[in-house]
């Protein structure tokens, strides 16, 4: 049975376990952050994502993703980033207080550092989010209750050159296929909200940062 992953309770364990990684990471240099939207849809805990506009350049276009981009240098830290790229892509508005702390770090194949903020944003309609069409093509969410279902987790193993790698883990039998980074910060976050369900059969990984 799926606890209430979003009760006070669980709030108050997760904001204990973070306080330490929140306090070291918090104002730590960073490439860019990202929001975890916890949220509620129809009164069911998901998690929020959004697929990347096409328009955009590099080759993260027309991926899913959290919420998030660059810090910039007027920014307060990697929590006040997250929370602006928030409401710049979708328009939601997340005050510092519903944050309920900063997961530890992952690194891109550059090993640029990106923070994972997590927030519980709360009952969300998502016909009511304005997404910015030029950062944003779609919004979507998936429940805890469907990560969390063995048959739809898996991973990808990468190679280059002929050569295994490294592999990361993939959510399946959604919308979109949830993979790379995002999928290592969904992994991270399942990890955090139901220790007692969700049993990856792989440690976390790290992106190589050689």
């Amino acid at each position: 049975m799926l606890p209430d992953c979003l009760s006070a309770e669980d709030e108050q364990r997760c904001r204990q376990l973070l306080a330490r990684t929140t306090a070291g990471l918090r104002s730590r240099p960073a490439a860019a952050a990202v929001l975890v939207p916890m949220c509620l849809v129809r009164g069911v805990p998901a998690l929020l994502y959004t697929l990347r506009s096409n328009r955009l350049v590099g080759r993260h276009k027309g991926e899913v993703s959290f919420p998030g981009g660059k810090c910039d240098p007027d920014d307060q830290d990697v929590i006040h980033t997250a929370l602006r790229e928030t409401q710049e892509e979708l328009g939601l508005e997340v005050s510092k207080e519903h944050v309920w702390g900063v997961l530890q770090p992952v690194y891109d194949r550059r090993k640029a550092t990106i923070v994972p903020v997590l927030a519980n944003v709360g009952p969300l309609d998502l016909q009511s989010l304005r997404p910015n069409p030029e950062e944003v093509d779609e919004v979507f969410a998936l429940s805890l209750a469907h990560l969390l279902q063995t048959q739809n987790q898996g991973y990808t193993h990468f190679c280059q050159g002929g050569h295994f790698r490294y592999t990361l883990p993939v959510f399946l039998h959604g919308p979109h296929r949830v993979w790379g980074i995002t999928a290592v910060i969904t992994e991270l976050t399942l990890k955090l909200l139901a220790p007692g369900i969700y049993q990856p059969s792989l440690a976390v990984p790290e992106l190589p940062r050689g």
